[in-house]
């Protein structure tokens, strides 16, 4: 006599054989999988796999009911070719990890959705093959007006445009492989509560995860625990293209746990962003300036990340633009190099930067072929405090700027150790003009300089 077990197989087999779902909805299968519970299979409307592009609209027909019916749409493992499809609210559509292969053929967009609630992919395959995308599509997803997105444990590849783009979207991308996008991996604009947590973006043209608003405005989009490699900077610029991870104009993003590496431009990039924490990233190989926090932001948060190789190491710039209010405390920033990508008035080779009411703390800087820290530039100084840091083999171990306008610093209780030509100097621009001020008796009003260590 055939087992139970035996039974229930044979039962669930000849169900998918005859066309029908109801097997998955027993209620002993339905407890064995309960993502699948009540699912539309795909092969009951005839979107199987192979089935050429004519299938495409079965694929809708699909897609819509299962919506309505408030079930997911389940797709076997195999390839399906189609293109030009719209997303439904309550939209979910699941299939086999690494094998239901959903291949873009090239008339248009892949999948799109506008104005919804709730849009749901998992365990797919999305596949651009580098096919034309349409005037209108930034993305081979594209998603307008969603609440929720939520893309779990999907690979997308190979698309002319932007991987991923969110408009006006909340929602959580998690656990997913991007790649081969020929502007980024994931572009959002305009974010509600979104969480992009556990990806892998590698080997885009111009980005890895862009978070960006129209307007400067509050945006709350957390990024942690992604690996990004590989970004390169096809279009150019000077640090528009080229970056990891760049928020712009987005205000209160946190940017955690990150693993970044092999950038054009930058690991992370905050433009006019405020109150942005940015936290226990790992940074490596950047080809500018590894951390850069510049433009029109009040409010920055910059600890413990890890930097080992870039052009700068961390960037606090652009107090003539209103960029001010800066914590960067307990980084490690190392193996600089004075090459980069363009020309700059101050050069590359510099650990970290600062202007405006700041507070450099407890970093560890080896390595900075310029200067280990670079206090103002110009007039633009404001407030800035340097205490407790440890700055090895740099020529110049912190360059403070002394020209006219030039406002207050503190640099107290650092120590530096092989600075060959000295360890606090004064700059008016990029001119030396002061002796060695670490020992004490600042001979600027502005500046108190005392208790550094210098061997």
């Amino acid at each position: 006599m055939p087992s139970r077990r035996d039974m229930l197989f044979f039962l669930a087999a000849s169900a998918v054989a005859g066309g029908a779902s109801c097997a998955l909805a027993s209620p002993l299968t339905a407890a064995a999988q309960p993502d699948l519970r009540g699912a539309i299979d795909a092969v009951e409307y005839r979107a199987v796999p192979e089935s050429g592009d004519r299938k495409t609209r079965n694929l809708q027909q699909m897609i819509e009911q299962a919506a309505r019916e408030n079930v997911p749409v389940f797709l076997p493992p195999g390839t399906y070719r189609v293109s030009n499809l719209t997303l439904p609210d309550n939209t979910r559509i699941t299939g086999v990890p690494g094998a239901s292969r959903i291949v873009y053929t090239g008339e248009g967009h892949l999948f799109a959705a506008e104005n919804v609630r709730r849009i749901e992919l998992s365990n797919l395959v999305i596949d651009g093959g580098n096919r034309w995308l349409g005037d209108y599509a930034g993305g081979l997803l594209q998603f307008t007006g969603v609440d929720e997105v939520l893309i779990d444990n999907c690979e997308i590849g190979g698309s002319r445009k932007h991987g991923l783009q969110l408009e006006r979207c909340g929602g959580r991308i998690e656990r997913s492989r991007i790649s081969g996008a020929a502007q980024s991996g994931l572009y959002a604009v305009d974010s509600s509560t979104l969480s992009v947590t556990g990806n892998t973006v590698s080997d885009c043209g111009n980005g890895g995860i862009l978070v960006h608003r129209w307007k400067k405005a509050e945006d709350g989009t957390v990024v942690s625990g992604n690996r990004i490699s590989n970004i390169r900077a096809n279009d150019g610029g000077t640090g528009q293209n080229g970056n990891g991870i760049n928020i712009f104009r987005a205000d209160g993003v946190m940017v955690v746990n990150n693993q970044i590496s092999d950038c054009a431009f930058t690991a992370i990039r905050a433009n006019s962003a405020s109150n942005i924490q940015i936290s226990s990233n790992q940074c490596r190989r950047s080809g500018e300036t590894a951390i850069y926090v510049e433009f029109a932001f009040e409010g920055a948060v910059v600890s413990a990340n890890m930097i080992d190789g870039a052009a700068n190491g961390i960037s606090i710039a652009n107090f003539d633009e209103g960029g001010r209010l800066a914590s960067v405390t307990g980084n490690v920033v190392r193996n600089l190099t004075l090459r980069g990508p363009y020309q700059h008035e101050v050069g590359f080779g510099i650990g970290i930067a600062a202007e405006a009411d700041t507070l450099i703390s407890g970093n560890v800087i080896e390595g900075a072929p310029r200067w280990g820290l670079q206090i103002g530039w110009g007039p633009y100084l404001r407030n800035v405090v340097v205490t407790g840091n440890v700055v090895r083999k740099a020529p110049v171990g912190c360059a403070v700027s002394v020209a006219d306008g030039a406002g207050t610093a503190v640099i107290t209780d650092n120590v530096f150790q092989e600075t060959a030509e000295g360890a606090v100097l004064g700059f008016q621009w990029e001119k030396k003009v002061s002796g060695e001020m670490a020992g004490g008796g600042s001979p600027y009003a502005q500046l108190t300089v005392e208790r550094n260590r210098v061997s």
